[in-house]
């Protein structure tokens, strides 16, 4: 099994933005492109490095994915970068006609997912992963920590085909070790047990590592799976898991509908699993803004908590759940909620 860190996670900043211009020191054919939020997806290193190769869009998304497609089309390999749902719900047709219909190679970089963003349903790309698994040709990809999310733009400069990716901004924790690779084609196993299979992406793989440890502590045995790439699913390893288990819970900082959730079920009816499942994410509702992200995960399910409630439920347990504590961060540190 991999290295994992324990909460508090130590932090990194800008890990994104840092090993773009790496990767762009080596590779001539990268384009960079920003609606109007360079600062805010860590893309200012790369304008400082390359200003050549840097293309501000303005806050005009739809335009944005048109100038990445006939760049991809002239050889290039466009990153482009903006929030989520700006990347998503207000481009839709233009990523699907300029950018996926014709299979290019775009790589859309979307920040601050699900309800990371405390700026309100506007700025909360609760829907993206469904949006774009619905697309042909899309991988799809919500990577974990800061580890992965230095290696995602290598990991996606060549696939064959527009890429979608999910990025926290801002100070990223360090959850796998050193020795971690990001692989697109195989989820995770991070531990095996034989009561729950629970399967997590992006963010939300802190809080399921958390709540595994605490139905451990009253005996429930858990396996656990981060799922880096909801699109093409890794089957394969759905199966296997969740067929050496009682239940199934998954846990996605998104709706429950079309996502990670909705992806392992359509992985377990297909296999002719017949599993309990439980999806922890958000309810067929649209979050609200607040002061702190981490308020909006507490109040809409997104918790250490709801994991656990899900999976305690899911075997038919009648005691009462164990609670989840707080732990305790310090400045540059980051605990699930």
């Amino acid at each position: 099994m991999p290295e994992l860190r324990q909460p508090p996670y130590p932090t990194v900043l800008k890990p994104y933005g840092q090993s773009l211009v790496a990767l762009a020191k080596e590779r001539d054919d990268i384009v960079c492109l920003t609606g109007d939020l360079s600062k805010q997806c860590e893309i200012d290193l790369f304008a400082d490095a390359y200003p050549e190769r840097f293309i501000h869009a303005g806050m005009a998304e739809a335009n944005m994915m048109g100038v990445a497609g006939a760049l991809a089309r002239d050889g290039f390999v466009p990153f482009v970068h903006t929030f989520g749902t700006f990347a998503t719900r207000r481009p839709l047709d233009q990523v699907i006609n300029s950018i996926a219909f014709p299979n290019l190679r775009v790589r859309i970089m979307g920040f601050m997912p699900g309800v990371s963003s405390p700026g309100g349903p506007s700025h909360q790309a609760i829907d993206d992963v469904a949006l774009m698994r619905a697309v042909p040709n899309m991988t799809v990809v919500d990577v974990a920590d800061a580890v992965e999310v230095r290696q995602v733009a290598s990991a996606i400069m060549d696939v064959d085909g527009p890429v979608y990716v999910r990025l926290k901004r801002g100070e990223i924790p360090v959850i796998f070790g050193a020795d971690h690779r990001l692989r697109l084609d195989r989820a995770d196993v991070l531990t095996r047990g034989e009561d729950v299979a629970l399967f997590a992406s992006g963010m939300m793989l802190a809080p399921a590592l958390a709540a595994a440890r605490l139905l451990e502590a009253r005996g429930a045995s858990v396996s656990v799976a981060s799922v880096p790439v909801i699109k093409p699913l890794d089957a394969a390893t759905v199966a296997d898991v969740a067929g050496s288990a009682k239940v199934v819970v998954t846990a996605e900082n998104h709706t429950v509908i079309g996502g990670l959730g909705s992806a392992v079920a359509e992985a377990l009816a297909e296999a002719g699993l017949g599993r309990p499942l439980r999806r922890v994410g958000l309810r067929d509702t649209f979050a609200e803004g607040a002061r702190t992200g981490p308020y909006l995960f507490g109040k809409y399910g997104l918790s250490i908590q709801a994991i656990v409630d899900a999976g305690w439920t899911a075997l038919g347990r009648r005691d009462p759940a164990p609670v989840a504590d707080s732990v305790p961060a310090d400045e540059g540190e980051y605990s699930p909620v």
